[in-house]
Parts: structure tokens; C-alpha cells; sequence
């Protein structure tokens, strides 16, 4: 991990931290920057706003790397939930704890959860974009990502309201899972 991809995550890590502490309006972005060491200004060239600290993932580009990757024989839908499931395996798997209070706090806000669903849009203009360029009809690009990713928020939310859920890892899985579920029995029959 790069110095600024790290001070990158060590903001966020930060205001998740203080956000469960205090509350996400109780929190300022010079509060979130000092107490990782660096200016209000650093905090601003990695995130646009102080909710995108919450939103911001390091998926986008790799999901689309790996929509463009797959087979594209493949109908879309299964296009975009194998490759859901090949980019999850590219990274660590998170920490649960920080990534289910960030959840928690989106949650709690209607503005909060508006902003997460606009970076959700965000990740399937990207989806769709990689389909469209690998030959898939801008219609079925369209309609497979927005299931997938509309299928995704609802895992992650309820994953971060449930304390007892598994790994989120298993709860990407499950999403994407029950998605393709209904074409592969289709044609494994």
C-alpha cells in the first residue's frame, strides 16, 4: 500500500472512529485530519466531501477491470457477479467491526444513505461501461448492474445492522449468489 493510499484509509479509519464516538454532525473534517496528523487540505484531496469518507471504497476500478476481464459469452448478470466475486478476492478481507459501524452510521441518515446509493451509481456506470465496451447491449448492461449493485447495498446494509451476521465477505457472497443462482440452475438443467 502506497503513503497516499494508507493516509487515505487511516482517514476513514478515523472518522468511522470518531463519527461511533461522537456522531457524524458532531465531527468536523479538520477533527478528522488533525487526528491523523495531517491538514484539513490533505483530507480534501482524498475525500470530496466529509460523507464521502463514508462511501469510499476501493472497489470501482477493480470491478470494472474484472467485468471487462470476464467471458463475454457470458450474459451480463453473470458477467458482473463472477466478477464481483473475482475482484472480492483481490483484496484483504476488511475489517468487519469498522466497516459495520461505518454502515451503521450511513444508515442512521437519510442524506448519509443518499450519498451511498450516488457512489453505488458511481460503481454501476462503471459496471456497465466495461460491459457495453466487451459487447454487451447497453439495455442488458444496464439492467445487470443495477441488479447486482442494488442487490449489494441491500447485503451490505443489513450486514451492518446485524450484529450477528458472518463475514461480509460471505454476505458479498450470498448477494451476488442468490443473483446467478436462478440462471445457473437454468442451465445446468
Amino acid at each position: 500500500m502506497s503513503k497516499a493510499e494508507r493516509t487515505k484509509q487511516e482517514l476513514q479509519d478515523a472518522a468511522v472512529r470518531l463519527f461511533a464516538e461522537r456522531g457524524y454532525d458532531h465531527v468536523t473534517v479538520e477533527e478528522i485530519a488533525a487526528s491523523v496528523g495531517v491538514s484539513h487540505m490533505t483530507f480534501y484531496r482524498n475525500f470530496p466531501t466529509k460523507a464521502s469518507v463514508l462511501t469510499w471504497d476501493p472497489f470501482d476500478p477493480v470491478i470494472g477491470e474484472m467485468v471487462a476481464a470476464s467471458d463475454p459469452s457470458l450474459p451480463p448478470l453473470q458477467r458482473v457477479c463472477r466478477a464481483i466475486g473475482d475482484a472480492w478476492a483481490h483484496f484483504e478481507e476488511p475489517d468487519d467491526e469498522l466497516i459495520r459501524v461505518r454502515f451503521r452510521i450511513l444508515t442512521q441518515d437519510d442524506d448519509l444513505v443518499a450519498h451511498a446509493w450516488s457512489n453505488t451509481r458511481e460503481t454501476e456506470r462503471v459496471v456497465v461501461e466495461a460491459l457495453v465496451a466487451t459487447g454487451a447491449p447497453v439495455l442488458e448492461a444496464r439492467i445487470a448492474a443495477g441488479a447486482v449493485m442494488g442487490a449489494l447495498m441491500a447485503a451490505l446494509i443489513d450486514w451492518g445492522r446485524d450484529e450477528e451476521a458472518g463475514p461480509l465477505g460471505a454476505r458479498v457472497e450470498a448477494a451476488v449468489g442468490q443473483l446467478a443462482a436462478p440462471y445457473e440452475e437454468a442451465h445446468d438443467a
